[in-house]
């Protein structure tokens, strides 16, 4: 339910925010260089880096939302397929990710 212009959008409505190629997809990062999200446009997904307990709130949505399917997913990155996903949803998933990548690294 959110096009790719729109989650560019939306991701680039966060402060420091810069949006860069990253492989086949495009990489918003905040200016420390973390990445909180990534677009594939070509499929309409996004990746985003959530906490593991937000992740499996999240993931509880339906099958439109999950892990991604390897050792990323186990770090909490998640994707979300935007043509089934609520604009509210990717939102307040975006504000959780990005607020993740501004805490320093332990």
């Amino acid at each position: 339910m959110v096009t790719n212009k729109q989650f560019r959008e939306l991701a680039l409505f966060f402060p420091n925010t810069e949006e860069n190629p990253h492989f086949d997809r495009r990489a918003f990062k905040v200016s420390n260089k973390r990445n909180f999200a990534t677009l594939h446009e070509l499929s309409q997904t996004v990746n985003m880096k959530l906490p593991i307990i937000e992740q499996s709130v999240f993931c509880d949505y339906g099958d439109a939302i999950y892990p991604v399917p390897n050792k990323w997913g186990l770090q909490g990155w998640t994707t979300f397929e935007l043509k089934k996903v609520p604009k509210g949803l990717i939102l307040d998933a975006l504000e959780i990710a990005y607020q993740g990548v501004l805490k320093p690294k332990k």
